[in-house]
């Protein structure tokens, strides 16, 4: 099976548009979200419709829950506290329903997805092999797909126990072979790599394949959305730079 893997679109419904148009073309049967559907973006309304409408499973992330007020939004910083509450002003109450139902973690096949990380599903970032290491204790598929920290990375537990793996280019097919994977689709809504191109994950289920791919949208538009609506603008500028 031909899965999409999206996260972190962050309410930028220019960029998730043309994820899914790039999915569709590929072939994409169905559609994951490892959450953090709102937050920063000028779009979260659209967002949430759009990932209710097509995605097949869905974890929450902690913009999510911060909206819903699962968290405080005190955990943030100045910012993304600001953008928080004025996604939350701009969600329709079936809007909110819904990503108060949203599971923190969720196993498909051979799958388990969550937002940060399976040790702690809502908050943690897996970005070093310490991490990394820690966080194969924690759930019992064969792959995690983890999201949270905007960056396209890989981490392969080895038959000796040791951990390998870093930052994925985009573009090339990775054989999901060898013992277990920790696998991180990036962001579609706000990549932090220094690379502003939205992101997302193509997996082969069934070839044991995983890829990342970049794709071109309107960031301009985006912006003049999120400057209309007053939103911060360090959350404006770092969208032309991918951090």
């Amino acid at each position: 099976m031909k899965v999409a893997v999206l996260s972190d679109i962050h309410g930028n419904l220019e960029a998730l548009e043309k994820v899914l148009r790039d999915a569709e073309s590929w072939g994409a049967e169905e559609v994951w979200c490892l959450g953090d559907i709102v937050g920063y973006g000028p779009n979260p309304a659209e967002c949430v419709r759009t990932v209710r409408g097509v995605a097949s499973a869905v974890v929450m992330g902690n913009h999510d829950a911060a909206v819903v007020g699962e968290i405080p939004l005190d955990d943030f910083n100045s910012e993304a506290r600001k953008a928080a509450i004025w996604s939350r002003d701009h969600l329709a109450p079936e809007d909110i329903r819904y990503l108060e139902s949203l599971p923190k973690k969720l196993v498909k096949g051979d799958f388990t997805l969550v937002h940060g990380s399976p040790r702690h599903p809502i908050w943690e970032y897996v970005l070093s092999h310490s991490v990394a290491c820690a966080s194969f204790q924690h759930f019992d598929t064969e792959y995690c797909l983890v999201g949270h920290s905007h960056i396209p990375l890989v981490f392969q537990l080895q038959e000796d126990g040791t951990c390998a793996g870093g930052a994925l280019s985009p573009g090339n097919e990775l054989p999901l072979e060898g013992y277990r994977w920790i696998l991180n689709p990036g962001s579609v809504g706000q990549p932090r790599d220094w690379d502003p191109k939205a992101s997302y994950g193509r997996l082969d289920t069934e070839r044991r394949l995983w890829e990342i791919v970049r794709i071109s949208y309107p960031v301009e538009k985006t912006q003049s959305k999120m400057k209309e609506a007053g939103l911060p603008e360090k959350l404006i500028a770092r969208l032309n730079f991918g951090w």
